[in-house]
């Protein structure tokens, strides 16, 4: 059993407002048992559509089942490292694109460890290997060539699986210090990349967490025993990164987060540039936060750090009843920490913030907004009071699906998960609610075809989503289930601007050919898989060898999480 916090079940009171998409999903899975879809022309539809299910479920078992975990008889992995030149290419964009929203390193400290590490790897200590081979992992997840080179993938999903095992093994004083924690945020950093168990930072950021405090990391260098400059600006930003993770993270599980404000007093970094600071600096001068340095983006996520930790505490505390005045009193702090930032207003823009760094800013903060306002969008429907919540959730949603213009984000949320999936689960979940919204409110006062223009905008935004959940299962994402929701959402709302009065041979439909296509695209990913059983007609069997549900347990409150099917 998985607990879920009161968010979660705020969330499956939304997705109660897809009662068709979600009732026919339960009869391809034999659980319905009720009248709908039975008919003719539509039952058919269904049992292929259960077939197709069950097929893609066998391939999405064999594609997990190539994971290292699953192979690894024993935790003893000698990381190799790729060549040196491959290794600098990669080491470059991660500086260019990840660094300056999680500090985890000191960019002139990790060159000189870099050079000495190629001088001899093997005698390197292996916190510091476990640093280089993590920051060329991240790096090569933007790195347009390396999905036709399926062996280094590998590699770098070998390297992970090997830092966390070095992280979970007996406690170290190799592990107790500042290394062993960038390690462990690099790692943390890599999985939700590479989809490594994204789903279960949470609970590894309670491990971070512990231990940055047992080296003192909550405790300003300002309260502890002498150190130098750049020691102490190193200490303040990789807490600040562990922060961020915390209250990311406490997101996406649904879960509070693992510390409060009155449990330390680190100040916030300066605003200064790697290269202006050595273990000979003796004063900081920091710049003015009108101007752009590598930390200044850390710094913007933390001003709204402690709103956002509020937002999730309000979320995921026990109770379930949220009070719409905090929502907005939160809302309008976020928006005024945000508005404080002159740097990102578009005349003020400095083109050493690059789009990436822009569009990441803007979607880890962004998110907290969907989260907090889409319970309550989907009462604005038929309470007026809500409408506020409604076009927050919808700008939210919409600006997410469709950020600034730039390859590197795009393809990060191509093959990202954990918090770079999630966020765009719930865009798709919002836009998609306002859409049938729209459409049956236009259907029932006769004016769909009066004014579409608004709907259409709704459609090409879930058609964009639609089209990014087929670019993650070209790139080895194994669960159907947004692709098939999402489908099946569109083929309502159209059946209704034709004038349906049904729709459910049209949702039958759509998602026969959802699941039809994203079976041919796990396929391709697997090779030619052969499989257990096939079905022609009839029910589908479960994986204890019985005739029917083949997932009981499914409801409508996880029709979207990643642990329900799979």
């Amino acid at each position: 059993m998985v607990y879920y916090g009161a968010a979660y079940w705020n969330f499956s009171l939304i997705i109660l407002k897809f009662a068709k998409v979600i009732t026919y999903f339960h009869e391809v899975l034999g659980n319905a048992g009720g009248s709908w879809f039975q008919d003719p022309d539509t039952r058919p539809l269904v049992v292929e559509a259960g077939g197709l299910l069950y097929k893609c479920k066998v391939l999405a078992r064999e594609m997990k089942s190539e994971r290292p975990t699953r192979r690894l008889s024993h935790p003893g992995l000698d990381p190799v490292p790729p060549s040196r030149t491959t290794a600098d290419t990669m080491v470059q964009l991660y500086f260019q694109y990840y660094e300056s929203t999680h500090r985890i390193l000191h960019v002139p400290t990790f060159w000189i460890d870099y050079e000495r590490y190629w001088e001899n790897p093997e005698s390197a200590p292996m916190g510091l290997r476990f640093i280089i081979l993590l920051v060329i992992a991240i790096g090569s997840s933007l790195f347009e060539h390396i999905d036709q080179e399926g062996e280094f993938r590998s590699m770098v999903h070998r390297w992970v699986y090997a830092a966390q095992t070095w992280l979970s093994g007996p406690l170290e004083k190799d592990r107790l210090n500042v290394t062993g924690l960038q390690v462990h945020c690099l790692t943390i950093l890599a999985r939700q990349i590479f989809c490594l168990g994204s789903d279960l930072v949470w609970s590894s950021t309670g491990s971070l967490i512990h231990r940055a405090m047992q080296i003192a990391l909550h405790r300003d260098p300002k309260h502890l025993p002498p150190m130098t400059v750049s020691q102490a600006e190193v200490r303040r930003r990789l807490w600040a990164t562990i922060l961020e993770i915390a209250v990311q993270s406490s997101l996406d599980s649904d879960m509070p987060p693992r510390i409060s404000f009155d449990e330390f007093d680190t100040e916030s970094p300066s605003n200064v540039n790697d290269d202006e600071i050595d273990e000979s600096t003796a004063v900081l001068q920091p710049h003015s936060r009108d101007e752009f340095t590598m930390t200044l983006t850390q710094l913007i996520l933390l001003d709204s750090l402690r709103i956002r930790h509020q937002i999730v505490k309000l979320l995921n505390g026990l109770s379930t009843d949220i009070s719409y005045a905090d929502v907005l009193t939160l809302t309008s702090n976020l928006n005024k920490a945000l508005g404080s930032c002159s740097i990102l207003k578009p005349e003020r823009r400095n083109p050493a913030m690059i789009p990436f760094h822009r569009n990441l800013l803007d979607y880890l903060v962004r998110r907290f907004l969907l989260h907090v306002h889409i319970p309550f969008s989907c009462r604005a429907h038929s309470n007026p009071l809500f409408h506020y919540s409604r076009k927050v959730s919808l700008d939210a949603a919409i600006a997410m699906i469709s950020p600034e213009p730039d390859e590197a984000f795009s393809r990060l949320v191509v093959i990202g998960g954990g918090m770079f999936k999630s966020g765009i689960r719930y865009a798709g979940v919002a836009v998609s609610l306002e859409l049938l919204a729209q459409t049956e409110a236009q259907y029932t006062d006769m004016t769909l075809h009066r004014n579409s223009e608004y709907r259409a905008v709704l459609q090409r935004a879930v058609q964009k989503t639609i089209s990014l959940s087929a670019e993650r299962i070209q790139h080895g994402e194994s669960n159907v289930k947004m692709h098939v929701f999402l489908n099946m959402v569109i083929a309502e709302a159209e059946a209704m601007e034709a004038g349906s009065t049904s729709c459910n041979f049209e949702i039958a439909r759509s998602a026969r050919d959802s699941l039809q296509l994203c079976h041919d695209m796990l396929q391709l990913q697997m090779g030619s898989v052969p499989l257990l059983w096939d079905n022609e007609m009839g029910d589908l069997p479960n994986f204890d060898g019985e005739r029917g549900a083949y997932t009981p347990d499914f409801d409508i409150g996880n029709f979207l999480e990643d642990a329900s099917i799979f």
